[in-house]
């Protein structure tokens, strides 16, 4: 270990609690010591032994090793040659749902309604945790306990929620007006912090922290702020950029200049869908390359790529700088995505639990299964610990299934007369089959060419058109944050580091759970990275930023937190080796639907049959769900989906 790795307390005892009943699962499931996971469980279900609570775990979560393994051999065409005969469980089912995220589980309440509370269902997962990507974090520090979100931020969407989402959302008892009598808002601004934005040398010359003038673009710890003269002449005096940079940033925000003079303002919005922000800034607005580095990252936690792959017509629904003196109706264009056309009522259905959407799916699965989560109200859901040997109880009309990958779903006969799907998984080295009336895969979309061989090739190329976008939530509890507050930050920016956000979490305090409130208690820091390869299309951005995740080790993941935290906040006393409690990355090289983009999709600007209309089609007894099938990255979408794809297997 070289004295950089000692200072940044590499290898220090930390919280890493990756194990499951004292078997390391960083090994892989399929090499995992499954005789030993289960002994003496009839059913070999790890999630019955003792111990079993993957919300407690940290060090590599999210996607973690050992719930794609046997995926990518499926994906590889190798796995049936050593899978073996399946065993047929002998179970049969009304409905079996491949996917235990919240568009499986909102399927699967959606189904309930429709059939009757005595409906048999079963729900399979690849994780050994359900809610897909709405994961929960919990962290002990010392006395305190702590949550973290590790997928879905909030409730919320660019659009209003529809009917059937918000329908959902009440049923659960959530009532999303009520949120500002749990948020602290003024908590870190009380304290003298505020957004800034982190200059590395590496791409700037100096590391420096300095002011933000105009926070946006995804950080989850305040709301965008309207500009301030005051603070951007602070940034300008502060920020290591070349001096032309500055002339030009201030004459980009304060000199409007119409930069296509001549044309009508429909026709300015069909040049600015195709072409590139960075391009916009460049080559139009002739800005000095400083100004492109700093915003290049801007977009990541919205569509996990950067400026250079997002429409400089986005941008202008977005807000961002240059579009002021260009006449632009306030109509959205053609093309334009989704999150950047404002929409207020949008804005104001807003709510962020301590664990992000988790909250959704444990309210969801205590519907489904009342003894798997203890409590019967909102208020109790928060501080209630999940029972996992419920989850799949033989006695139970829904059951749960996790550790359990779908390896085949196909129709037993021809798809027009089938009256049952047949549905093989894997699971603790064997392959298993149970039989149901109809099947919704609510699973990603680029799975499902592979798992269901009988669909229409051309409904399988749309499938595999979803391509999602690669993404890192990394969550740090920290013995104390008074180094935060003596550098004045509650919420970084970082355009040049490893995770282009850092954030406090925010301060919610609801149903008996409460945020940290003093520096000197231990909080979770959120980090953001979006895995993308600036240069390319958005699409070949994620598959190669995909495989960057996959084949990263935590070890260097880690190195990297730490690194960044330490030059961020070590002016204001940070000491990684020292108040690094415990460190949880969710790592989802599946991440975020994907959104279609006006750089790269034609029929987008054009109009006609999307790919995912294509893509969600039933076939059969085969519905299909999840925010793939709205190419919309919000839970609402997910919910949406599950709703359609009840009807699709329903109606008939």
């Amino acid at each position: 270990m070289d004295s950089r790795d000692r200072e940044l307390g590499m290898y220090r005892k930390i919280s890493r609690r990756d194990f499951l009943n004292g078997v390391a699962v960083t090994a892989g499931a399929a090499m995992m010591p499954w005789d030993i996971v289960a002994a003496g469980l009839a059913d070999n279900d790890p999630a019955k032994s003792p111990g079993y609570y993957p919300p407690a775990l940290t060090g590599m979560r999210g996607s973690h090793p050992g719930s794609f393994d046997v995926a990518h051999s499926l994906r590889d065409g190798s796995f049936w040659d050593s899978a073996g005969k399946p065993e047929d469980t002998g179970e049969t089912y009304d409905l079996i749902i491949v996917g235990g995220g919240i568009s499986g589980l909102a399927a699967a309440h959606f189904y309930r309604k429709a059939a009757g509370e005595k409906a048999r269902i079963l729900i399979l997962d690849n994780h050994d945790d359900f809610g897909g990507h709405a994961k929960r974090n919990e962290f002990r520090v010392g006395n305190a306990f702590r949550l973290g979100f590790g997928g879905t931020f909030s409730i919320e969407s660019p659009a209003p929620y529809s009917a059937v989402a918000k329908g959902v959302i009440e049923e659960l008892g959530i009532d999303v007006p009520s949120y500002s009598r749990y948020f602290n808002k003024n908590l870190y601004r009380s304290a003298g912090m505020r957004s800034k934005i982190f200059f590395d040398k590496e791409t700037f010359g100096a590391d420096k922290l300095v002011v933000n003038y105009n926070p946006r673009g995804g950080g989850e710890s305040e709301d965008a702020a309207a500009l301030s003269t005051e603070l951007l002449k602070q940034f300008l005096a502060d920020a290591p950029i070349a001096d032309q940079a500055k002339r030009d940033l201030q004459r980009l925000i304060q000199e409007p200049k119409d930069y296509l003079p001549g044309l009508t303002s429909d026709e300015k919005k069909a040049r600015l869908a195709r072409i590139s922000y960075a391009n916009f800034l460049k080559d139009i607005a002739g800005v000095h390359e400083d100004i492109v580095k700093l915003y290049q990252t801007l977009p990541h936690g919205l569509f996990g790529v950067g400026i250079d792959a997002v429409s400089a017509q986005d941008a202008w629904g977005l807000d961002l700088p240059g579009f002021d003196g260009m006449k632009l109706d306030p109509a959205p264009g053609k093309g334009m995505n989704r999150d950047a056309i404002p929409n207020e009522e949008a804005e104001k259905y807003f709510f962020h639990f301590p664990d992000g959407n988790a909250t959704i799916a444990r309210l969801l699965v205590r519907k489904l299964i009342p003894d798997a989560v203890p409590g019967n109200s909102l208020s109790d859901v928060f501080l209630a610990k999940a029972n996992y040997s419920k989850l799949d109880e033989s006695n139970s009309p829904v059951r749960i299934r996790l550790n359990s990958t779908a390896v085949r779903v196909k129709h037993l006969g021809d798809s027009a007369t089938a009256k049952e799907v047949e549905v093989s998984y894997a699971r603790g080295g064997k392959v298993y089959t149970a039989r149901a009336k109809n099947s919704i895969l609510a699973c990603w979309h680029v799975v499902i060419p592979y798992i269901c061989e009988e669909l229409p090739g051309k409904q399988k190329e749309a499938l595999a058109s979803a391509q999602k976008v690669p993404l890192l939530y990394t969550n740090v509890a920290l013995h104390n944050w008074t180094a935060f507050q003596k550098v004045g930050a509650n919420a970084v920016y970082a355009p040049g580091m490893y995770h282009s956000y850092v954030n406090l979490d925010l301060p919610v305090s609801i149903g008996g759970y409460e945020c940290a409130r003093k520096p000197e208690e231990p909080i979770i820091v959120h980090m953001m990275k979006a895995a993308c390869h600036p240069g390319r299309p958005a699409r070949q951005q994620h598959i190669a930023g995909r495989m960057e995740l996959y084949t990263t080790t935590f070890e260097t993941m880690e190195r990297n937190i730490r690194d960044q935290l330490a030059r961020t906040f070590g002016p204001g006393g940070f000491d990684p080796a020292q108040d690094i409690a415990a460190i949880t990355v969710n790592r989802w090289p599946h991440g975020y639907a994907y959104e279609y983009n006006s750089l790269f999709d034609q029929f987008w600007l054009e109009g006609g049959e999307t790919p995912c209309e294509v893509a969600r089609k039933p076939y059969g007894r085969i519905a299909i769900a999840n925010a793939d099938a709205g190419a919309y990255a919000y839970t609402d979408e997910a919910i949406n989906q599950a709703w359609r794809a009840v009807g699709d297997i329903t109606k008939s």
